[in-house]
């Protein structure tokens, strides 16, 4: 990155020494005394925002004096004055579900801007960007040894050329890295490797500048980061392609939630059950759009793996981020992880020379606060479909039944159907299926005679140590190593109907649990190893056994999974189950134990020890000091030091994926994983003007807390959808469609999977659950099939949604399926952050009802017609009327806030989308 100064803050940059290196810096104290503002009691969060103004000011460019002086205006207004600036990160993470197309787009740009005259070399990211492969390995070999290079060579098959793809990118651009496969998930190497916490450069003058590490990521999980002091968070790969190629990106100041805490985690609980109950606070709170920092005399006892946790979920809670200011505790974290003692020195002279310390008298205004004692925290899980959706484990029986009622309106609660199990091994212990009056062993073949169980609602299927999360946290990978080393001595092993997969953060998880000599006991109980990545907490939980998936599906039944994920939306972990809870990776284990969420297992026994005597959880539960001290054992500097010596190097096969060197990609005609996209085929060197949206039809009327998973799903799908038949029609087998998320590269694909989440509920049809709405003729039809006959007829579409609309992840072909299936505009009650945004980027217009105006109020059925017009010279944030004309042909006006929301977003509008604006602007130069 480029360091540049401004004449206004020249007086503003001063010298820092650590050693024997000297360092310029931007000083904030020094903006106050240079009479640009009282920036003293300024959350440490919205400090690095101000100190990136400071380094950037350049005389009113991108960034002038009245942007930095208005973060003194925040603090005297308490903590709110929304302005638009332009913030710029110091580098971009990638993973490579969303750094496909990222790549792809590039690409396309090289292409693009070729045709309009420009330089090829142009195209290419200015600030540095890592990608981590980490999305793409799959559960189809578990609870053996075999699992994990089963697993890893089935990787490779499936998806070598996407793989080749990425390797080309990282030859033909510069500053570009990718992590190979099987290393660990973007947010942990980010955590314990990339991150420095206090960034250096070069300026243009050859001198060395110190300046606070930032980022922003193509996974919402970028928030991680955060419990680490670096402010990052989650946008679209199309706004992080634009951040690549030195596009600012235009924020408002945001307001700051701080959130305190006090008090200690107590023996029995786990950092998991505090950030679900931090989850439901902040949920409840309403923070969407806004930081949050958290604070207090709690903090002295929080680990760093446990802020980091809380930092992960910042998605889940509607925030920006979730900020952990730099302490004592940052710098134990830096150093136990590996940093260089020089970077850890600085870390701590830069943060208290620049006001970002969390010392005794941290005291800054907030915008508005809230408090937690961590000594009320108790054991919990959140479900069965939302993150927010905490329970105490004393309920979640209870709450389970609640839901199976609900759904059942009134029918048996629990019906069964008998499944036959055959499998190898010895007979195991006899158990009692809950609900049922038989006496049944395991289902394992013995004797040559077939055992008999029972699958009803409830069974837990899936049983997964897997995410972020969870995985980076030593203190609940122990803990849940220790369960399962306490129930193998007692002779207790997992259900054998329920999949069972650990899969770590990074290889030092394995370090760590095999020098505890745990991984034997997650092994004897079939937590066996699986892989390096995200797997089932994004969908790739891999396919169940055929009979278990036939007994569920032929007597529709609510099967559970159990994960220490951080996301349980609807259809997204497996297609096999409906009920899907997160939970800490010990009580993973005890869930897998039991294998049915019927169970309450705060209180009833889990099973039999060997001589028939009950076990409870209490028996098998590790105390606070046995974790702690197998953590100070094995969890070790000279471990992340090994892991990370060769990070970028990868394994043989890595090593051996061969890439042409070439300034533009050379687009293989018959690949079905990466495409020449049409975004910038035909483009016109000049932008155009924003289009009013008239005789719109409507796509689809969707309700409240539709996620980007149900507008983009990642994981399977059946050969009967568009997308299935698109791949059987090119002759690819069923066996390898692998997954929506493996083939985003693929623009063909992924229209053929916009709104087909198997859970999405489209209002315009009584009942149906599916992409599916009403066609041209009135019939029932796909989306994509009904989108592509109304694109015949030139007719614009537009979607109605309710509150929360695009809550989720971070992906981009949320937007880009919308933008492509010919979506103008989405009307919804309220938007996400970060979807909103990506619509912006590719040129959809989103707006909001006002007025207590809804789409339940307005009775929309989908047959209406919607007309939006004046928006030629349209504002930010501005009201405009829009018409809609009722199916009986009455008309509606209502009253719609434009979600544009800064001066830039207009031009972006005007350009078709935010990557279009950069390569006019580009090609132009």
């Amino acid at each position: 990155m480029t360091v540049q100064t401004g004449t206004d803050t020249a007086k503003t940059r001063r010298t820092l020494t650590v050693g024997d290196q000297t360092l310029a810096y931007y000083s904030i104290e020094a903006a106050s005394e240079a009479g640009l503002g009282d920036f003293s009691k300024l959350p440490a969060a919205l400090k690095v925002v101000l100190e990136n103004m400071l380094r950037f000011e350049d005389g009113g460019h991108t960034v002038s004096v009245e942007d930095i002086a208005a973060f003194a205006v925040w603090a005297e207004a308490g903590g709110r004055h929304p302005i638009e600036i332009a913030y710029r990160p110091a580098r971009v993470l990638m993973q490579d579900f969303t750094g496909v197309p990222a790549v792809v787009d590039l690409a396309a740009m090289r292409d693009g801007i070729k045709a309009l005259g420009g330089d090829a070399q142009k195209i290419n990211p200015l600030n540095p960007v890592d990608l981590v492969i980490d999305h793409s390995v799959m559960i189809d070999e578990f609870g053996n040894p075999r699992a994990f290079q089963m697993n890893v060579d089935r990787e490779y098959e499936r998806n070598m050329e996407r793989y080749q793809f990425l390797k080309w990118g990282q030859t033909a651009f510069d500053n570009f890295r990718v992590v190979p496969p099987g290393t660990g998930i973007c947010h942990q190497v980010n955590l314990e490797y990339l991150a420095q916490t206090v960034w250096t450069d070069t300026d243009q003058n050859g001198d060395l500048v110190a300046y606070p590490d930032t980022l922003v990521g193509t996974d919402s999980h970028t928030t991680m980061v955060n419990g680490a002091a670096v402010l990052g968070w989650g946008v679209g790969g199309i706004e992080a392609e634009a951040a690549m190629l030195g596009q600012p990106i235009s924020m408002l100041i945001p307001e700051v939630v701080g959130f305190e805490l006090t008090g200690q985690m107590v023996e029995g609980t786990t950092g998991t059950d505090l950030v679900l109950k931090v989850v439901e606070m902040l949920r409840a709170k309403g923070v969407v759009g806004k930081f949050v920092e958290f604070y207090g005399a709690g903090l002295d006892t929080l680990p760093l793996a446990d802020r980091a946790t809380i930092a992960n979920m910042a998605p889940e809670y509607g925030a920006t981020c979730g900020f952990f200011p730099i302490d004592g505790e940052t710098l134990r974290y830096l150093r136990q992880t590996g940093r260089d003692e020089d970077r850890i020195a600085l870390v701590e002279a830069y943060a208290k020379a620049n006001g970002l310390w969390r010392g005794d008298d941290y005291a800054p205004i907030y915008t508005d606060t809230l408090h937690l004692d961590m000594g009320t925290i108790v054991p919990a899980i959140s479900g069965p479909k939302r993150p927010q959706d905490y329970i105490a484990l004393t309920d979640a029986a209870r709450a389970f039944g609640a839901y199976v009622d609900g759904i059942r309106s009134g029918e048996d609660a629990s019906p069964k159907a008998e499944i036959r199990w055959e499998g190898e091994g010895g007979a195991p212990e006899p158990s009692d299926i809950p609900g049922d009056t038989g006496n049944h062993k395991r289902g394992f073949v013995s004797g040559g005679e077939a055992d008999r169980a029972q699958l009803h609602d409830g069974s837990i299927v899936i049983a997964s140590i897997t995410s972020c999360t969870n995985t980076s946290n030593p203190y609940v990978m122990i803990g849940a190593g220790l369960v399962a080393r306490k129930a193998r001595a007692l002779g207790l092993n997992r259900k054998p109907w329920v999949k069972t997969s650990l899969a770590p953060g990074s290889q030092v998880v394995s370090h760590y649990l095999e020098a505890a000599g745990l991984q034997e006991d997650l092994d004897a109980i079939g937590f066996n190893l699986v892989g390096y990545g995200c797997t089932t907490c994004i969908g790739n939980s891999g396919p169940l056994g055929a009979e278990i998936s036939k007994c569920i599906n032929d007597n529709d039944l609510i099967a559970t999974s159990v994960l220490s994920g951080n996301r349980n939306f609807e259809g997204r972990i497996s297609p096999d189950v409906r009920a899907n809870y997160l939970a800490s990776p010990p009580l993973v284990v005890a869930y897998a134990l039991v294998g049915d969420m019927n169970v309450d297992i705060a209180s009833q026994p889990l099973g039999q020890d060997r001589e028939g005597r009950d076990v409870y959880l209490r028996d098998i539960w590790p105390s606070a000091q046995e974790v702690a001290e197998l953590v100070e054992q094995t969890v070790t500097r000279a471990a992340f030091q090994e892991k990370y010596a060769d990070v970028f190097k990868g394994d043989d096969k890595w090593q051996g994926v061969e890439v042409p060197a070439q300034e533009t990609y050379d687009w293989p005609a018959a690949s079905t994983y990466v495409q020449n996209p049409p975004y910038f085929q035909g483009m016109d060197p000049k932008p155009g003007a924003i289009e009013d949206i008239r005789g719109a039809r409507v796509l689809a009327v969707l309700g409240d807390m539709v996620t980007t998973d149900h507008i983009s799903p990642a994981g399977s799908f059946k050969e009967s959808t568009p997308a299935g038949r698109y791949l059987v029609e090119r002759q690819v087998p069923v066996r390898e469609f692998n997954s929506y998320g493996s083939r985003r590269g693929n623009h063909e694909v992924m229209m053929r999977g916009t709104f087909a989440n198997i859970r999405i509920k489209n209002q315009m049809l009584d009942g149906v659950e599916g992409g599916y709405t009403k066609g041209p003729d009135g019939a029932q039809t796909s989306i994509f099939d009904a989108a592509m006959a109304w694109q015949d007829k030139g007719v614009p579409l537009v979607v109605f949604g309710g509150e929360q609309y695009g809550a989720g992840s971070s992906r981009d072909w949320a937007a880009k399926g919308t933008a492509l299936l010919g979506v103008k505009a989405v009307i919804a009650e309220s938007f996400e952050r970060i979807h909103r945004s990506n619509l912006v980027g590719m040129g959809v217009i989103p707006f909001e009802f006002t007025g207590g105006d809804s789409r339940s109020s307005l009775g929309l059925t989908g047959d209406e017609v919607v007309t939006i017009e004046g928006l030629g010279d349209v504002r930010p944030l501005q009201e405009v009327e829009a018409k809609i004309t009722m199916a009986d042909g009455t008309d509606r006006v209502v009253t719609l806030k434009c979600r544009i929301d800064t001066e830039v977003e207009i031009d972006y509008i005007k350009n078709g989308g935010v990557l279009h604006y950069v390569l006019r602007n580009l090609a132009a130069a």
